[in-house]
């Protein structure tokens, strides 16, 4: 199951909150990323530290209440201020390296698959935004519950530890979805704003075109793909490379997404080779197959959908692949459901077809 954690106060208060909560939650993330690090990415602590240690000094000047968040997460845990920093900065490390490694064939990432229903579509008439996440098996998730001084709440989903959370919405109704997709030109040592302090300023803009604002307003480090909407009906695809972005909007009701550019050419991007790339198009792909013929779609439908294996295990459910090293080992981590305008919130711990869905509102 996963935990519910409130949170309230400044920045600095609510990362104690979270430190303290959550401390055998994110205790067990370090030891697993740090794994990871070197494992999949060939770095040593030592080196971890450096590259975190240079974010640090970039986050405390683009974004004051991220780096009180992280400062809290570290005191009110107990923990090495640089491995908290380090978490908030996996997405940066890890996918710059995906990236490298795979021009060497080495190592390639993919999981996750996304959508977002406009609320013709759906028999509540409701707009409905969600995802597979899939990510490292032993990475522990929970439901971070927050209350901003200024009145906004947030429901989402984050990585113990990690300050930024990735999967949900605000008060206001803003809610993100997202995607790890990679080019041949993300370059962590660019220190552009991290990818996670980015979804937790998404989450906390009432309105749509601030929250879009947070993406296109400047270069990023790393490539990422971002689903933002709000009700009654607004929704964008925003496929952000370091030095351009692309955008989608919904084909008859219906967006889907996955790790990949849709059309990389058109945007001027290479993407490093990635023989597992057919599978991230088949999943978009089958997604989007299985909520058009739901239409119109009902919560049951669209759990259906998202515990669907074709393709297994690289389908839209996934599993490991026992076949591969255990480093190379990739699951569905949480499925979730978000309904807008009921501000309701099903997520998963684990696969949707070996786990239920919990329910948290606003």
């Amino acid at each position: 199951m996963l935990p519910l954690v409130t949170l309230r106060g400044t920045p600095l208060e609510q990362g104690r909150q979270h430190g303290a909560q959550l401390k055998d939650r994110v205790a067990a993330n370090i030891a697993v990323y740090f794994d990871r690090f070197l494992r999949e990415t060939l770095l040593e602590r030592e080196q971890v530290h450096e590259i975190a240690a240079q974010y640090a000094g970039h986050i405390e000047r683009q974004s004051p209440e991220y780096f009180a968040g992280m400062q809290g997460v570290a005191e009110g845990g107990g923990f090495d201020f640089l491995d908290i920093v380090a978490l908030n900065v996996r997405y940066e490390i890890l996918y710059y390296q995906f990236g490298k490694m795979a021009m060497a064939r080495e190592a390639q990432a993919d999981g996750c698959t996304l959508f977002a229903l406009l609320p013709e579509v759906t028999t509540e008439k409701h707009l409905i935004i969600g995802q597979n996440w899939d990510w490292i098996p032993e990475v522990q998730g929970a439901v971070l519950h927050t209350h901003e001084p200024d009145g906004l709440e947030t429901l989402a989903f984050t990585e113990s530890g990690i300050v930024g959370a990735k999967v949900g919405f605000n008060s206001a109704g803003v809610g993100l979805a997202i995607n790890g997709i990679t080019t041949t030109d993300d370059d962590w040592s660019r220190f552009s704003r991290p990818a996670h302090v980015r979804f937790y300023e998404i989450l906390r803009q009432r309105d749509f075109n601030d929250a879009v604002k947070v993406i296109t307003g400047e270069p990023r480090a790393c490539s990422t793909n971002f689903l933002i909407a709000q009700p009654p009906g607004f929704v964008l695809d925003i496929e952000a490379a370091p030095d351009t972005e692309g955008f989608l909007a919904p084909v008859e009701g219906v967006l889907t997404h996955a790790n990949h550019f849709v059309n990389p050419a058109e945007l001027g991007v290479a993407e490093p080779p990635n023989p597992r790339r057919i599978y991230s198009r088949r999943r978009e792909a089958r997604l989007a197959e299985l909520l058009l013929a739901a239409r119109p779609t009902t919560l049951e439908s669209i759990q259906t959908a998202l515990r669907d294996t074709q393709d297994d295990p690289f389908g839209l459910c996934r599993h490991r692949n026992l076949a591969e090293p255990p480093e190379q080992h990739y699951v569905t981590v949480t499925s979730a459901v978000m309904d807008l305008d009921a501000r309701v919130l099903h997520l998963t711990d684990g696969p949707p077809d070996q786990s239920d869905y919990q329910t948290f509102s606003l």
